[in-house]
């Protein structure tokens, strides 16, 4: 059973909260999972993490109740096998643009006959040969969720969900906004409208589908428009976050006149 995709189908409010890992750090990643965060993402594809970082960051989140989705930096069996092989339960794979896309993903992410991923036998994933029947096991269990980022694919948006395999969708607002000639803003209202049409297509079809949230303002929004998952900013994010609003609390501290003495001439 993959513990998230289940969550996901149930439905059950309110829908898990999520963030980007993208800071590489297995002690953040550990952190962030103690606290909170139902599920998170380990980004390989904006950010420097490569297939070892992967795996040490799956290791601290072990340690945690936290659900770990691992985005691959494409649609392509190579780098999915490797991060399968590293411990992956659940994959997010971007850029996926019509059905026949998303089967390429399902069989790069199924061992023969289903798919062609290589059959690795003392891999993380089969817990270094521990695992019996490991490579019908991973068949089954095995979590995709694909991303939709361009008008394009959100016209094939039905038949993406259709194809047997693919779990849910993920609606990139960032690069769908770009490839809108929105120059990546996703606050733009036609970018808006766009996302909450395909969270009300997925809902009518029965395919879990989430977003990005910039704030809590806007993921409690969006859950309140039917997404079934939401993913509220980055590790990167949180902390820089942070430490702006340090800083501008000191500027404006320094910048205030001092307070009047205490002291009292006589």
């Amino acid at each position: 059973m993959n513990r998230f995709i289940e969550r996901l189908r149930e439905r059950r409010a309110p829908p898990p909260l999520g963030t980007f890992l993208m800071s590489g750090s297995p002690i953040v990643a550990e952190a962030i999972g103690c606290n909170g965060f139902e599920w998170a993402i380990v980004d390989a594809e904006h950010s420097p993490v490569d297939v070892a970082d992967v795996t040490h960051m799956l290791q601290a989140i072990g340690n945690t109740p936290m659900q770990p989705v691992v985005r691959a930096p494409w649609n392509e069996p190579v780098a999915i096998k490797r991060l399968l092989d590293a411990g992956a339960a659940t994959l997010l794979l971007p850029f996926v643009q019509d059905a026949a896309e998303a089967r390429r993903a399902v069989a790069a992410t199924r061992y023969p006959p289903e798919g062609i991923r290589g059959m690795a036998g003392l891999s993380r994933a089969s817990r270094f040969g521990s695992v019996p029947d490991h490579f019908r096991r991973a068949n089954e269990n095995i979590g995709l969720i694909v991303q939709i980022e361009t008008p394009a694919a959100m016209a094939c948006l039905e038949d993406i969900a259709a194809v047997p395999g693919v779990d849910a969708v993920f609606v990139g607002p960032t690069d769908l906004a770009g490839s809108m000639g929105h120059h990546g803003d996703a606050s733009h209202a036609e970018v808006r409208a766009a996302v909450a049409d395909a969270l009300a297509r997925c809902r009518r079809i029965g395919t879990p589908a989430g977003t990005l949230a910039a704030n809590v303002e806007a993921a409690i929004e969006l859950a309140r428009e039917g997404a079934d998952f939401v993913v509220l900013g980055s590790d990167l994010g949180l902390l820089l976050g942070q430490a702006r609003a340090a800083q501008d609390g000191w500027r404006r501290a320094c910048a205030a006149p001092p307070a009047a003495s205490r002291n009292t001439a006589y």
